[in-house]
């Protein structure tokens, strides 16, 4: 067995890919990168989105054990796609370490399963249909796709790959979710199962390697039960599944960092999968991670009186940023989402007191103070 690769910032430079970065992210962006790939990789067009983009499918590998991943089924979800992309150059390296895993795995990858919805960076696609609530009757052509490659590729493991909101914070504690996992229900109950127990223990191997990057800010995501969900149905045939949701980290709205330990996660999972490492991992220790919880703002303003003088001394306003698609780039702009409650009930990404000067300052330059009057 290959020893397990000790990943650093240095060393994940050598395979980031640089040409994609932000958080628009089309098939446009990553169209040349896929037809450069290589002899190793099979690239195929799956089918097509409603507005008759393409739908890529990426193969590699040759071992028994079959993964099969998606990303951006979400279409303003691009963390895990740049994520994906520097895999796929980890791969192509032909390092002893990428041949080693591709000796024991197959991997078939989709990196945008909807096309139109990253074109126009929404969460829906062009028919305005959450595609992870489409998994039974499956309207849309792009969840036939994925139905289809599912049915065709029968995978032993699932990668479910998302983003989420900034909102997130990890249990009760002032750290944000920056990656968070869920190993889906498959029934009402939230009972366990076997191929649901793998993947707890799959979600604990991740965890482990992320605590050495970023402590404290892996979080564990609401296991509700909904069958129209792509991970919960896929775990109610009794195929591994596991959710990736790339989420916030200090400073870093494009998600450029995130996407770093995104691709360390994807290394560990598919590393504890070639060489059958899962039973190292205990259940206990997925249990172990922290919920989610929704208690983070981007903008906390404390004092806010000063600005609001219906505010109460002391009373706090929450700002959010909204996601703007502005010639191909995406801006953010504040938006006031909660005023009037007190110090230490939310946490902010930022934090501006309005007794500070240059707190004051920042409020005027971000056009925020004329937002909240």
């Amino acid at each position: 067995m290959i020893t397990e690769h000790m990943w650093d910032k240095d060393e994940y430079f050598k395979f980031k890919e640089r040409s994609v970065s932000g958080r628009y992210v089309t098939n446009e962006h990553i169209h040349n990168l896929l037809n450069s790939l290589g002899r190793e990789f099979e690239l195929d067009v799956l089918g097509h989105s409603v507005e008759n983009r393409p739908i890529y499918g990426i193969s590699i590998g040759h071992g028994p054990r079959r993964i099969f991943m998606w990303s951006q089924m979400h279409g303003n979800e691009s963390t895990t796609t740049k994520a994906v992309l520097d895999l796929l150059n980890f791969l192509k390296k032909g390092s002893q370490g990428a041949e080693a895993l591709l000796d024991k795995v197959t991997l078939k990858i989709i990196p945008i399963l909807n096309p139109d919805g990253a074109f126009a960076y929404t969460r829906f696609n062009v028919n305005e249909v959450d595609l992870n609530r489409d998994a039974q009757e499956r309207t849309q052509p792009e969840s036939k796709v994925l139905r289809k490659t599912f049915e065709e590729f029968k995978p032993n493991f699932c990668f479910n790959l998302h983003d989420q909101r900034t909102i997130f914070n990890v249990g009760s504690v002032d750290c944000p979710a920056t990656v968070s996992f869920l190993a889906p229900s498959f029934d009402e109950d939230r009972n366990n199962s076997d191929s649901r127990a793998i993947a707890m223990k799959v979600v604990a191997a991740m965890n482990e390697e992320l605590q050495k990057h970023i402590p404290n800010q892996i979080g564990r995501f609401d296991d509700s039960f909904n069958p129209n969900c792509v991970g919960d149905a896929f775990q109610m045939e009794e195929v591994p599944t596991i959710l990736f949701e790339a989420g916030h980290y200090q400073e870093d709205y494009e998600r450029d960092k995130t996407r770093e330990f995104i691709f360390y996660a994807l290394h560990k999972a598919i590393y504890t999968i070639a060489f059958e490492q899962v039973n190292r991992y205990p259940l206990e220790d997925y249990f172990g991670i922290p919920e989610n919880n929704k208690l983070f703002f981007d903008v906390l303003i404390e004092n806010a009186h000063v600005v609001d003088k219906s505010l109460n001394e002391n009373d706090c306003i929450s700002i959010l940023y909204k996601e703007i698609l502005d010639n191909d780039t995406i801006k953010f702009m504040p938006t006031v989402a909660e005023k009037g409650f007190r110090p230490g009930y939310y946490f902010g990404h930022k934090i501006v007191d309005c007794l500070n000067v240059e707190d004051m300052k920042w409020l005027d330059s971000q056009k925020i103070t004329e937002l909240i009057n």
